[in-house]
């Protein structure tokens, strides 16, 4: 084997090493500023099934840092199946935008590298059952100013500059400097960061605004094995203490978590007066999620209690998570206004979705209530989705997750409280913020253009390689 063989695969093995730390469930955000671009390089200075095996390695060392996780939600089969699907979507993304900067000499063939990048992270989030879960935007969770870019174009919009940027480090490395439109391409990339993070900190520096509110959180994170056992008794009155404790403190509204129990109808309907009777009696606004089996169908709901003991809403959730598949499907946005201020309610899984956010952001919901159910080791990723959403639409989230977090952040992305999910006793969270009416965004107007673009534009690069192959152009 030759030494530049071995240097090759060594960098790429350092590379797949660093996206480790980049595609995992805590991810280190700034690596994910440098290694994309790092990759791009190393495949352009290799030849082309060489470039292709590069990339696979890295890839795939950098996916199976989550291979732990899914197989605790699913068999051996599918778990590696996702796996390879993962590390495709880094050869298709990194594979494309090399096959474009070899037949275009230029250094704007760079910008295949977002386009690409982008277009798949769109597609992915419209059409499959997870959406875009592990979108390397979401590794930016933690770089506030980065992530106000989500107000204007949604996780496209950061994964777009977060592209660019490693494009731009891409043409650096290989030699590119010296390529027609090299100076543009640098002098974009540097704009685009300059201006993104001002626009980010000029949005951070709006103090919260609006009327005090004081919430409850209470989260237990025991299984119920199923209804009627000692364990559901202990569990459920684990959290009528707790309700009662919140809202001795004050609490206005008090937020559960998801599917505290599976129960069938006749037994959901006790649940339901004896939930109903906390939230008369204490006179506050109570949000619970529990599973309800018909016999002929399972439902994922959360129901909400106004202070007179009314349901005023039974929610479905939208889109399940791997071991719940068999559960139907909602499709409603229920809103319900408390002292002039619009809340809404979504379940877990629903808030991984840019377009179910982006419809509550659309009936104006200020703040949106989320009973959630993590798998622990995801607790700070799906509480940072779903934040994402916030600053997507501009409103406030509260979320209340077994085996994850219990959170309240703003509509610029920031934690205001957090604490993590604990077995019986359990977890109560206290915490008043200003509450006032949602912020206005572009995004919740305009939705993903950005993505769709990208798409389009992906698409047309496709087809230019094409037909520059049939003419047999290099």
């Amino acid at each position: 084997m030759k030494k530049p063989l071995l240097f090759l695969i060594a960098a790429a093995l350092a590379i797949g090493v660093g996206l480790r730390f980049v595609v995992n469930l805590e991810p280190v955000w700034w690596m994910a500023w440098v290694l994309p671009g790092m990759l791009l390089a190393l495949s352009l200075r290799a030849e082309a099934w060489t470039a292709r095996g590069l990339i696979v390695l890295a890839a795939l060392i950098g996916t199976s840092a989550n291979l732990p996780f899914f197989l605790k939600m699913m068999p051996p089969i599918p778990a590696l199946l996702i796996l390879l699907l993962q590390a495709l979507l880094w050869v298709f993304v990194v594979s494309g935008a090399r096959r474009v900067v070899k037949r275009f000499d230029s250094a704007w063939a760079f910008l295949a590298l977002p386009v690409f990048a982008v277009a798949a992270d769109t597609l992915l989030a419209h059409f499959t059952p997870d959406g875009n879960w592990g979108s390397l935007a979401y590794t930016q969770a933690e770089a506030l100013p980065i992530v106000q870019l989500a107000a204007v174009g949604g996780v496209g919009a950061i994964l777009f500059l977060l592209m660019l940027t490693n494009a731009a480090l891409a043409l650096a490395l290989s030699g590119g400097s010296g390529k027609r439109g090299a100076l543009p391409m640098y002098a974009l990339t540097v704009t685009l960061l300059a201006l993104s993070t001002g626009f980010g900190w000029w949005r951070l520096q709006t103090p919260p605004a609006g009327t005090p509110v004081s919430f409850g959180i209470a989260s237990v994170d025991d299984f119920i094995p199923g209804p009627g056992t000692e364990k559901s008794r202990d569990v459920w009155a684990q959290y009528d203490a707790q309700v009662l404790e919140l809202a001795g403190s004050g609490a206005k509204l008090v937020l559960l978590p998801e599917k505290i129990d599976v129960l069938p109808s006749d037994a959901a309907e006790l649940r339901k007066t004896r939930l109903a009777t906390l939230a008369r009696e204490n006179r506050i606004w109570l949000v619970a999620g529990v599973g309800v089996d018909t016999g002929k169908e399972r439902r994922n709901e959360a129901w909400w209690f106004a202070p007179d003991g009314r349901l005023a809403t039974n929610y479905l959730k939208h889109f399940m998570a791997p071991p719940e598949r068999e559960f139907v499907s909602g499709s409603e946005f229920p809103v319900n206004e408390i002292d002039g201020v619009r809340y809404g309610v979504a379940i877990c899984k629903d808030m991984h979705f840019a377009s179910l956010g982006r419809g509550f952001g659309a009936r104006d919901a200020a703040v949106m209530l989320v009973p959630a159910w993590d798998f622990d080791a995801d607790a700070w990723l799906a509480a940072d989705m779903t934040a994402l959403r916030g600053v997507e639409n501009g409103y406030s989230i509260v979320r209340s997750s077994r085996n994850g977090l219990l959170s309240i952040t703003d509509a610029y992305g920031r934690y205001l409280a957090v604490d993590r999910s604990s077995k019986i006793p359990g977890t109560t969270l206290f915490e008043t913020v200003d509450v006032g009416p949602r912020v206005a965004t572009v995004y919740t107007r305009t939705g993903d253009v950005l993505g769709w673009l990208c798409v389009t534009a992906a698409l047309a690069l496709m087809v230019l390689l094409f037909v520059r192959r049939k003419r047999g152009q290099t």
